[in-house]
Formats: C-alpha cells, structure tokens, sequence
C-alpha cells in the first residue's frame, strides 16, 4: 500500500528525518512510536501527502504522489487518504451529517449517496441519534467518532491517525482503539497511527520506533 524510500526532511538546520525507508503493507495496522522530536508527526505528513520531503521517493497504490500536479496530487488525497488528529477538527457550524459528508462532496460526489453513506458509517460508529448534532453538542469521544466517519466517507486506501486518543479519557481511548482493530479486521483497512500509548502500539501489526529522525531496527 506504501512505500516509502530514502526520505528527508530538514527545517532550518534541523534535519527532521534521516533517510526513512519504510513499507506498508494493505490491511495492516502499523503504530508509529518514539520520543518527541523524533520526527513521527513530520513523517506522518509526508506519508499523507500534506507536506513534501526535501529528497526521496513515496509510492501509495503505486502512485509515485510527488510526481503529481498540485491539484492531481490535492484530489488523490481527498480520495485516497482519511485523516484523524488528536483534535477533531469538526466544522461547528455544520452538524455531524454535514461534517461527515464534506470529503465526498468536495469529490463532487453525488449528495444523496454522500448522505446514505455518511448515515451507514455514523450507525456503524454508534452515532444514527446524533446525525443533527452540531460539535458543540457532542462529547469528546463522539466528535471523535465523527471525525473517523469523515476519514471513512470516500472509502480510502488507508487512514493515517495523529494521537487520535490523545485528548480521550480511558473508556473513550479503549473505543476508539477497538473500532481501529476493527476495521482493519472487518474491512481491510490499512491504517498508520502515531501514537504514545504502549498497550495499543503492540496490539498493532508493527511498532515502528523512531528516534533522532530515524527508524529503529
């Protein structure tokens, strides 16, 4: 599903990452850990597309992403990959539906379907009474089930996940880390966490460690 090989990343005259050589295989999910400053957060980012490595080569689903136009490279994005971040990042003026339905209808996919598929993946996450509840209505864990309803509408070849726990008390954490299980489990989802939390890096397929901006054999 991804591979990535010799990756850099230097801001100033800090050099993020050293060389990242890494491959991740469709339906599996990989945890990413490390010490802060060990460049977890900035390979993430390069791995979704959000920013460019200084050298190196990124292939998902055999596209080599960084060869693609800014515009090519924004669509494949929005199609291929979900983002969740230890913040939920819900509009709040829109409710959860709406929030949901925002990647798919930026795809300029048809509303109808937007709106039967985002109904089905908020009644899989546990949330068909909340559809009309804007963010400010819901707690900590349901907006951060919407927020993976939002990653899932398109249907992405992968989810990449920054501390999506982070900010989740202990029951909300376990949650949210069984429905990561469980879509790998059910539906074949690749996924790529950063995550600071042991117990579920080694429930996870790999644990890549990072320090001082490389991997850890």
């Amino acid at each position: 599903m991804i591979y990535a090989k010799n990756i850099t990343k230097t801001f100033g005259d800090l050099q993020v990452l050293k060389g990242i050589d890494l491959e991740i295989p469709t339906g599996k999910l990989y945890s990413i850990v490390g010490p802060s400053g060990a460049g977890k957060t900035t390979l993430l980012q390069i791995l979704g597309t959000l920013s460019n490595p200084d050298s190196g080569e990124l292939l998902i689903k055999d596209e080599s992403v960084f060869k693609l136009g800014e515009k090519q490279l924004a669509a494949f994005r929005n199609r291929e990959i979900g983002f969740v971040f230890q913040f939920h990042y819900l509009l709040p003026e829109f409710n959860a539906l709406e929030n949901v339905c925002l990647p798919a209808l930026i795809a300029k996919k048809g509303k109808k379907e937007t709106e039967e598929r985002a109904k089905e993946l908020l009644d899989f996450l546990g949330l068909s009474q909340r559809l009309t509840h804007k963010p400010s209505e819901l707690s900590g864990g349901e907006r951060q089930r919407v927020a993976v309803a939002r990653a899932l509408i398109n249907k992405p070849a992968v989810i990449m996940a920054d501390e999506p726990s982070g900010n989740l008390d202990s029951k909300n954490r376990d949650d949210l880390h069984d429905l990561f299980f469980k879509l790998r489990d059910e539906f074949n989802q690749t996924l790529v966490i950063v995550t600071h939390d042991e117990n579920f890096a080694r429930q996870s397929d790999r644990i890549i460690r990072m320090r001082d901006g490389r991997i850890e054999e």
